[in-house]
């Protein structure tokens, strides 16, 4: 059953999130942005093109007075100010002012370039989000984070900007490959952990429609991934203060994906680095422990990630975004489905979290 959330800024209306199984529903929800006069950009990959840049088109093309695309090298390794460059290029060259509107159709890579793109040209101007990955489905399509890597360290060029509307097809999913599928798994569990303990015994229970990506299934956690992510946002749209709970497993996490020169997935990482945390918080019970290992194996992520150097990892800590003064801001666990911030997190604590996890050989 197709559902729809709609989310504040600041007290007021800002977007709707539509989830549904089809695009049979994208060209009734753009339609309600009264955008006929304008013009519209797809930006897509080279990966999601072939598979529905066509489709996408066709329901869109009703809703715009003109359709232009750009269909860009895909790869976290291109999310950087060159593919910004060929996005500006493509609006300037079609003559887009600053009521016409971009599209993102992809993943978070995708999301994340156009958002940006969007925010900047021209001082701003609307985007539509179409995220077609479970990781940007769940996450980074929602809240208005934007940006770009900067020389391997993870979104440190960006900005806040919100979407005009996000349409969500989950029938998308059984697209991805095995890799990308676990990796958006990494951020619903992460939702879980710090956020919903009911959530998480819903992720158990269906941990075998999970493995097959059953559809309703699917739909209802995309869905509650959401809600989680909305209600954290809403109250905090610039991450000023609860929104940081969303980066538990990231601090850790993007320097393994920095570290390991992005061969491991995004949301391989996180989980990597949600279970570092959970060992870094001290709060967790061994079966707690191990009902979220197994939860993560059945969908694909790895529990254990392969020797590397702790040193190096701890030193790509120093370069990530959410230092404060010095300090890193580290998310713990008080508790399955209760998170915080932590200023106190020693180095000896984060080598002892990498320790758990590391492989020895």
């Amino acid at each position: 059953m197709a559902r729809e959330l709609d989310v504040m800024y600041q007290g007021a209306f800002s977007y709707s999130i539509y989830i549904e199984e089809s695009f049979a529903g994208l060209a009734a929800a753009v339609e309600t942005l009264g955008l006929r006069e304008r013009r519209a950009l797809i930006v897509t990959d080279a990966h999601v093109a072939p598979l529905y840049l066509e489709e996408v088109r066709a329901a869109l093309r009703p809703c715009f007075r003109e359709l232009h695309e750009l269909v860009l090298v895909p790869g976290e390794e291109h999310k950087n100010t060159d593919s910004i460059a060929e996005i500006y290029a493509a609006a300037v060259e079609a003559s887009f002012d600053r009521n016409d509107v971009f599209v993102a159709l992809g993943g978070g890579v995708v999301g994340d370039m156009t958002g940006f793109a969007a925010a900047t040209y021209m001082r701003g101007i609307r985007f539509i989000q179409i995220p077609t990955t479970l990781l940007s489905q769940v996450d980074s399509s929602i809240g208005g984070k934007t940006g770009v890597d900067f020389r391997a360290y993870k979104n440190m060029v960006g900005a806040f900007h919100m979407p005009s509307l996000v349409y969500s097809n989950v029938a998308t999913l059984r697209s991805l490959d095995a890799i990308q599928y676990a990796s958006g798994m990494g951020e619903v569990i992460k939702h879980a952990l710090i956020r919903s303990r009911d959530y998480f015994d819903y992720l158990k229970a269906h941990q075998a429609e999970l493995e097959l990506r059953d559809m309703a299934v699917l739909m209802e956690t995309v869905y509650q991934s959401n809600l989680i992510k909305r209600a954290v946002v809403e109250v905090d749209p610039t991450e000023k203060g609860e929104r940081q709970l969303l980066n538990f497993g990231h601090t850790l996490g993007h320097a393994i994906e920095k570290c390991s020169n992005f061969s491991y997935s995004h949301g391989q990482c996180v989980a990597f680095g949600c279970l570092a945390a959970m060992q870094i918080s001290g709060t967790m019970t061994a079966a707690e422990v191990d009902s979220i290992e197994r939860l993560m194996a059945a969908v694909g992520l790895e529990t254990r990630c392969r020797a590397m150097n702790q040193e190096e990892i701890l030193q790509a800590t120093r370069k990530d975004k959410k230092m404060d003064h010095g300090h890193v801001r580290f998310i713990l666990l008080r508790q399955l489905g209760e998170a915080y911030i932590d200023l106190a997190v020693s180095d000896a604590q984060m080598l002892e979290g990498l320790r758990s996890i590391m492989q020895t050989d």
